[in-house]
């Protein structure tokens, strides 16, 4: 049974007891969450889990250059450069060059996952490459392509999703849920008193596996992400 299978995890002790125990190996996990919500963080948190555990890691940049993320690691005291080319392998592409970016993640990313025998792969953010399509139908068959071609590949897939514009409990062009296997939603929570705001974490699908259906307030300082597991929003 899925309960019983291994599990990747987070490394984020309050989430893992949400996901009881991480998500399934092999599987797709979404993390949708507006701006501010810590969606890289999370999607580094996964990598260094990774990296200590010994596994080979993939991260693709579709907003942030290798230098500035090797400095946002360094800010939160994760100093990643010595697994760089080694464990890790950070990608950056340029979502405005369609042509390129439609190429590297068809073709050069499969190949690196295969030469560099990767577990982990972060997309971030994956709305930037589902932006690359215009059309509607066309979108979907592509993220379709490129969901069955990721499934053939031995690695658990990460994606982080900005939220839509005018509903912040769906992925921008409301797909990504759909064709993950997990989602995980960051959110705020603002009282109507407005006394205080909070950052909450919900695990709104989980195929093959049970999971908390709570909502739990989390919080993102320079060292650590702390998932209140015993702790309520409301």
């Amino acid at each position: 049974m899925a309960e019983e299978e291994e599990r990747v995890r987070f490394g984020i002790e309050g989430l893992d007891e949400m996901l009881h125990g991480g998500i399934l190996p092999g599987t797709i996990c979404a993390i949708v969450g507006t701006y501010g919500t810590g969606k890289t963080t999370f999607a580094f948190q996964f990598m260094k889990e990774g990296i200590e555990k010994g596994e080979s890691c993939v991260y693709i940049s579709l907003e942030e250059r290798e230098d500035d993320l090797i400095k946002t690691f360094s800010q939160r005291n994760w100093n990643f450069t010595e697994y760089l080319n080694k464990k890790l392998f950070v990608i950056n592409l340029d979502p405005t060059d369609f042509n390129l970016s439609l190429h590297s993640m068809k073709n050069e990313l499969p190949a690196l996952i295969k030469k560099t025998e990767a577990t982990r792969v972060v997309i971030d953010p994956v709305s930037h490459f589902e932006g690359l399509f215009e059309d509607t139908s066309v979108r979907r068959t592509e993220m379709y392509k490129f969901i069955h071609l990721m499934g053939d590949l031995n690695c658990t897939l990460l994606v982080t999703s900005e939220t839509d514009m005018h509903n912040p409990y769906s992925s921008r062009y409301n797909l990504v849920e759909y064709l993950s296997d997990t989602v995980i939603l960051l959110r705020y929570v603002r009282p109507d008193d407005f006394s205080e705001i909070h950052l909450a974490v919900e695990v709104v699908k989980m195929r093959r596996s049970s999971h908390s259906r709570d909502i739990k307030p989390y919080e993102i300082t320079n060292d650590t992400i702390d998932v209140f597991s015993e702790a309520s929003v409301f």
